[in-house]
């Protein structure tokens, strides 16, 4: 039984999803299943058929970042690089759903999703400036 996480870092080579426990605790993995945060540790490759799968490649055009990408940078949300991944996707979820997200929508939609590095504010002033631009704003929502 393949998980999805190997098929998208083998043979589909979208290492932009990273392992971190193999259990479903960290979030590392998350993908967006029709646009659902999943943890592809989890899910068999089997269940994917037929299904929209979006990794962290397929946020943005080919050599370019998406807004929440760029975001991530500018706010200092990006920092080792593991867990960004998983955030990024978990927070386009949240941010397709609820469009002015506050800062408790934020935490709560980041709930699975652990950070070593940040303490995780500036991943919510990230998730939250990049609200704001896509509303039309140039920074965090207050």
């Amino acid at each position: 039984l393949s998980r999805l996480l190997d098929a998208l870092r083998g043979p589909l080579g979208l290492t932009g999803t990273k392992e971190g426990c193999a259990e479903g605790e960290c979030g590392a993995c998350t993908v967006l299943i029709d646009g659902d945060p999943v943890n592809a540790c989890l899910v068999a490759i089997g269940q994917c058929e037929g299904r929209h799968v979006t990794t962290v490649e397929g946020l943005a055009g080919a050599g370019h970042l998406s807004p929440l990408q760029r975001c991530f940078i500018e706010e200092g949300g990006a920092q080792c690089g593991i867990c960004t991944p998983g955030m990024l996707l978990a927070a386009e979820a949240l941010l397709v759903r609820n469009p002015a997200p506050s800062e408790l929508d934020v935490r709560e939609a980041l709930a699975g999703n652990l950070c070593r590095c940040t303490g995780y504010q500036r991943i919510v002033e990230s998730v939250r400036a990049a609200a704001a631009l896509r509303r039309g704003g140039g920074g965090a929502a207050p």
